[in-house]
C-alpha cells in the first residue's frame, strides 16, 4: 500500500487575513549538524526569532549563513516581552521560538508565550530535533516505557531531599538535570535519599566531542566523577532507574501491601485495587496504584 507524503510546510509570509506561525524550533546541545533541514529552513524564512539568548543564536545563524532580527526572551523577562512577539504574530508574521540548546519548553523559556498564543488563536507548530533528556536516554540502557523528567533540582539541599523523597519509590525511570558546580551534591543526596544501591546511568557533555556516559550503583558513578579530572565539567543528564518492590529491603507492612495487591489483581482492576489496599492498610493510593501497576506487568 503506497503512503502519501505531506509536502514540507512553509512558515507563513505577512498577512493581513490572519495572524502568523509560531514555530518551535528545537536546536542542537552541542553537534550543530544535528540541525534538521526543516528548522535551517524555518530559521532562515521566519520574520523574527525569539531566542533565549541572541548572542548565542546569533552565532548559531551565522553558522548557517543566516541573519534575522531578534528579541530576547528568556526566564526573567518572557512574562514582560511576551506581549511583543504575539503584537508580531497578530500582525501576520511568522516566529521562531529557540533556546540555547535542545527543544523550548523543556526546562527552558517559552511556556507563557506558547501558552498566550495558544489562547488567541495563533498556530503553534513544533519543528522537532534534539532534546537532552530523550537524547541520553536512547544510549542509557534503562527502562524507557516510562520516564518522569524532573528538569533541574533544587539549589537548596533540604528541598532537593525533598523533592527526592517524593520520588522515592517512583517505578519509572527518573530523569533530571544538573550542573556541573552542584552534580555531587545532587548524586549524594540521591545516594542519601534513594540508596547508594541505586542504579543510576550520567551522560556528560552529550553530542560534544567529550561526551562521556557514567553508569553503575549511586556509589561507583560519584566515586568515578570524583577519579576523573574533568568529571565535574559540562553539563549532565542524571538517570535513575526507577524503585523495584523486590529489589530492596522492605517492611513486613509493604510485603503485606505487594501480597494483598496480587491477590486482589486477579480479581479486580488495579485501580480499584490500589484503593482497596489504601483503605485496609492507610498506604498512599497513588503509590499503591504505581506498584499495581508493575505488578499487573509482571
Amino acid at each position: 500500500m503506497s503512503k502519501s507524503v505531506a509536502e514540507p510546510s512553509s512558515p507563513n509570509p505577512v498577512s493581513a487575513s490572519g495572524p502568523g506561525t509560531l514555530y518551535i524550533v528545537a536546536t542542537p546541545i552541542g553537534n550543530l549538524e544535528d540541525l534538521s533541514p526543516r528548522a535551517e529552513r524555518v530559521l532562515s524564512t521566519v520574520d523574527l526569532v525569539a531566542a533565549e539568548d541572541t548572542r548565542h543564536t546569533g552565532r548559531l545563524l551565522q553558522h548557517f549563513g543566516t541573519r534575522k532580527p531578534m528579541i530576547a526572551l528568556h526566564d526573567h523577562n518572557e512574562r514582560e516581552r511576551y506581549q511583543r512577539v504575539l503584537d508580531e504574530l497578530q500582525a501576520g508574521k511568522s516566529v521562531a521560538l529557540v533556546s540555547d540548546a535542545g527543544t523550548p519548553l523543556i526546562s527552558d523559556p517559552g511556556y507563557v508565550l506558547v501558552r498566550e498564543a495558544r489562547a488567541l488563536g495563533v498556530k503553534v507548530s513544533p519543528v522537532p530535533g534534539a532534546c537532552a533528556a530523550v537524547t541520553a536516554l536512547s544510549a542509557a540502557g534503562l527502562p524507557t516505557d516510562r520516564f518522569l523528567f524532573g528538569g533541574f533540582l533544587s539549589a537548596k539541599r533540604s528541598a532537593r531531599k525533598a523533592a527526592l523523597e517524593s520520588l522515592r519509590r517512583e517505578l519509572a525511570t527518573l530523569v533530571f538535570y544538573e550542573s556541573p558546580h552542584r552534580i555531587l551534591e545532587a548524586l549524594a543526596d540521591m545516594a542519601d535519599v534513594l540508596g547508594d544501591t541505586r542504579e543510576v546511568v550520567l551522560g556528560r557533555e552529550l553530542t560534544k566531542a567529550f561526551e562521556t556516559f557514567y553508569s553503575g550503583s549511586l556509589a561507583e558513578v560519584i566515586e568515578a566523577l570524583q577519579s576523573d579530572a574533568h568529571g565535574t565539567r559540562g553539563e549532565f543528564v542524571v538517570m535513575v532507574r526507577g524503585y523495584e518492590p523486590s529489589g530492596e529491603p522492605q517492611s513486613e507492612s509493604a510485603l503485606d501491601e505487594d501480597r494483598l495487591l496480587e491477590l486482589l489483581l486477579r480479581e479486580l482492576p488495579v485501580k480499584k485495587a490500589a484503593r482497596v489496599v489504601a483503605d485496609l492498610t492507610g498506604g498512599s493510593k497513588n503509590e499503591l496504584y504505581q506498584r499495581a501497576l508493575s505488578l499487573k506487568e509482571r
